[in-house]
């Protein structure tokens, strides 16, 4: 029960890949969909060798290589069926009634993002896009809004456009990449975090695949 006189909670951010939907990357998903994988592009990002823009470009190439007409349309309908974690809609549905603003800032595919946002009603989307030529087609260019390990940045312009300061701020992730929202947040939930360094940089963990769980974490956004 929140203390009298403590800061009430504002602004929930929510990660997107793991947290918000039952995939560990939307990415991914579409590398799934096509039965292929980007494991050398991932461990060069890793490894510091190609930046966020070449990791989208080195995912594109390998999409372009089962279809090389590749739309946004198309990227849609792979990733349409992609599951919500369980327990999102509630969640995001309590903290609304509540009158708390949420926001997903994810590395992720913002064609998902936008489509979850709307259909949860979550007020602001941040995440990566892809490029597109006259036809619709992917160019193999990405658009970096939130830089894989730069969710600090990315929320601290968010807060400061809305006025709302950290101490106001719950964040919700699952992995290290997440750790910067923690940051910038009174309250950190790890959702069934990835490692212990994830355990280690939240206030809150939720082992539990239900993501509604974490409202018994954020009792002060009342």
């Amino acid at each position: 029960m929140r203390s009298r006189g403590a800061t009430v909670l504002r602004l929930v951010v929510l990660d997107m890949d793991g947290t918000l939907i039952d995939v560990d990357s939307s990415w991914a998903a579409v590398h799934h969909h096509f039965r292929d994988h980007n494991a050398d592009g991932l461990r060069d990002f890793l490894a510091g060798r190609i930046d966020d823009h070449e990791f989208i470009r080195s995912d594109v190439r390998i999409w372009h290589r089962h279809d090389p007409d590749l739309t946004l349309a198309r990227i849609d309908t792979i990733l349409a069926d992609v599951p919500l974690m369980p327990g999102a809609r509630p969640l995001v549905d309590a903290l609304r009634a509540a009158g708390v603003r949420t926001a997903i800032v994810s590395g992720g595919i913002d064609r998902l993002a936008e489509r979850i946002g709307r259909d949860l009603g979550i007020d602001d989307v941040l995440a990566n896009g892809l490029r597109t030529d006259e036809r619709g087609r992917l160019t193999g260019e990405g658009i970096v809004r939130v830089p894989i390990w730069g969710k600090e940045k990315v929320l601290e312009g968010l807060q400061h456009r809305l006025g709302i300061a950290p101490a106001e701020t719950a964040s919700v992730g699952n992995s290290e990449i997440d750790i910067g929202l923690f940051r910038r947040s009174r309250v950190g939930v790890a959702f069934r975090p990835a490692d212990e360094a994830v355990r280690r940089a939240a206030t809150h963990v939720v082992e539990a695949k239900d993501l509604a769980r974490a409202l018994v974490l954020m009792d002060d956004f009342r």
